[in-house]
């Protein structure tokens, strides 16, 4: 029942996320897109979280494995991953001792939910990512 209520809780959190607009851009060109130099988004000075960024995008976008639950939580899972990365950014480069304090929750619950997604792929007889 637990799970349930995390996966749900879950997934209405990436509904209301910036991700949740992808889905409509389907029908968007994205020809201009390609052409971009995701370089410079990386190597941006200013923004420490950047790589783990298009890690993260890059990974889920590549999570196609399955049927719909299957692939969410796939998807879930490099999504909590990307979370506990830039939370340990935050830790490294963070002067706020309340951001810090916040990135290390951030990192123990994204951890467990990653090993609550883990679970459900194995209980359901899928291999674990």
């Amino acid at each position: 029942m637990k799970t349930i209520t995390t996966i749900g809780m879950l997934a209405a959190a990436l509904a209301a996320s910036p991700l949740a607009a992808q889905s409509s851009m389907t029908g968007m060109d994205h020809s201009q897109m390609q052409g971009m130099d995701h370089s410079k988004m990386m190597n941006d000075p200013s923004n420490p979280y950047a790589a783990s960024e298009m890690d993260m995008h890059q990974k889920m976008m590549s999570a196609k494995q399955g049927d719909a639950s299957e692939m969410w939580t796939r998807k879930m899972i490099e999504h909590h991953r990307g979370a506990v990365t830039m939370s340990r950014v935050a830790l490294r480069d963070a002067k706020d001792a309340d951001t810090k304090r916040m990135a290390q929750m951030t990192i123990t619950k994204q951890e467990k939910d990653i090993a609550e997604l883990q679970g459900w792929l194995k209980s359901h007889g899928k291999r674990a990512q």
